[in-house]
């Protein structure tokens, strides 16, 4: 029963320790999965950084990848802190395992102790043929010889659970060891990241500093973008708009095709047989029609399959070009006194960037804003919008596939893309993006 119960206890340390390395593990690589994907993108806007110094001018743009980055950083340190929480909740565990460890063994140490004085009392061969030949009856000295092999074992087997708890004890104390070169090496990554954070904090406050100095200017730059931003949420509410109607229409066509089908229906009907004195008139069929203000006015079979589609895939779409995003979804303020709502992301690559299709779709418009061209995708119930291109590799009406080039980048070296939806509801593009 107590070897049972012994065994028991190290088997239920064993698998407690091996599942709770396991979570870690998984959680560990998380964490370091995550870490890695942060230092890409700060990678990414360092090299936008790195291009911008170039033009050896402060812009908005500049700050704003600098205030990207910052917060990048931020998210580095934090993903640092949850690391280093988890290897110090490691070691808490592996101190608890081992402090279970060493009382176990003591204990087992004592037990077995104990067995080699009572048998060292009974050691002569002269007192074990006394206690066997000193039984009542034949079937009680075949129990006597039973208790002595039991006895025996029950020695071998207390040396053997020592050992074992001896081995687990050491493998756990060597682990513990390398979990603390563990969360070294963690604390060195993390000073190492708040120093880089106050430089790069110091980098942002001077290139502030020169944008202050230059603040009419940037003023004027920030009207002339507001007022190009305009324009194009103007292009696509008209779109969004057109594609509106042509649904009702369509929706509304179908509908009186339907009706007056399944009224010439019952007409035949009804003349392919006589009435009878207590038949009534047959009622025509009553369709549902499609409302102009539904929660969906895109409501075809291809449109609901297509809008739930894009739907499933949030989180997962890939980027439309490969570059940095400098300038965020939201309002913004950039330095005091300049603000910015911006509708979409606006994404900071090479001029003649090849600008891919998001999703499936059909192209619902292409138009100019100013000297630039944009291009609109519906699918199903939302649309994706393409701004400041050079060239345009698409038409209206044109059916396009995940990854298709649709058109390359202008001279401005800037992508603006937006997400909405059929009421004109603006989405940020990074929540849908693929990270």
């Amino acid at each position: 029963m107590l070897k049972k119960l012994l065994t028991g206890i190290l088997l239920v340390l064993v698998v407690a320790g091996r599942l709770a390395a396991q979570t870690s593990s998984q959680n560990k690589a998380d964490l370091e999965k995550e870490r890695a994907a942060i230092q890409k993108e700060i990678e990414d806007v360092k090299r936008t950084l790195d291009e911008t110094h170039k033009n050896k001018r402060e812009t908005l743009a500049q700050l704003n990848l600098l205030q990207r980055r910052l917060k990048l950083r931020e998210s580095a340190i934090r993903n640092i802190n949850a690391q280093i929480d988890m290897i110090q909740g490691d070691m808490n565990a592996s101190w608890r395992d081992i402090t279970k460890l060493r009382s176990e063994l003591d204990t087992l140490r004592i037990q077995y102790a104990q067995s080699i004085v009572f048998a060292y009392k009974n050691r002569s061969s002269y007192d074990f043929l006394n206690f066997i030949f000193s039984a009542t009856s034949f079937n009680d000295a075949i129990r006597r010889v039973q208790y002595l092999k039991s006895y025996r074992a029950y020695r071998e087997e207390r040396a053997e659970n020592i050992r074992n708890t001896q081995d687990m004890l050491k493998s756990k104390i060597d682990g513990l060891k390398v979990t603390r070169l563990e969360k070294d090496e963690a604390l060195k990554k993390q000073s190492k990241e708040r120093s880089m954070l106050e430089d790069e904090k110091k980098e942002k406050d001077a290139v502030v500093n020169q944008l202050q100095s230059r603040e009419k200017e940037l003023k004027k730059e920030m009207a002339a973008k507001q007022k190009q931003d305009l324009r194009l949420a103007g292009a696509i509410t008209a779109a969004i708009k057109r594609a509106r109607d042509l649904a009702i229409k369509e929706a509304a066509k179908k509908s009186a095709a339907d009706k007056a089908a399944a009224e010439k229906a019952a007409a035949a009907a009804k003349t392919s047989r006589p009435a009878t004195a207590s038949e009534e008139p047959a009622e025509p069929a009553k369709l549902n029609t499609v409302k102009a203000y539904s929660k969906t006015v895109f409501t075809s079979d291809e449109d609901l399959h297509l809008s739930g589609n894009f739907e499933k895939h949030k989180h997962e779409l890939p980027w439309p070009v490969s570059g940095t995003v400098s300038m965020a979804f939201g309002p913004h303020e950039y330095i005091k006194g300049i603000y910015h709502n911006n509708q979409g992301v606006t994404i900071d690559c090479a001029s003649g960037t090849s600008v891919k299709a998001v999703f499936d779709g059909e192209v619902q418009t292409v138009f100019n804003v100013g000297d630039v061209q944009a291009i609109m995708v519906r699918h199903g119930k939302y649309f994706t919008t393409y701004s400041n291109l050079g060239t345009v590799s698409v038409s209206k009406g044109q059916q396009v596939k995940t990854g298709q080039i649709i058109g390359r980048v202008g001279d401005a070296g800037q992508l603006e893309f937006i997400l909405s939806d059929e009421k004109n509801k603006m989405y940020d593009p990074e929540t849908w993006l693929r990270r």
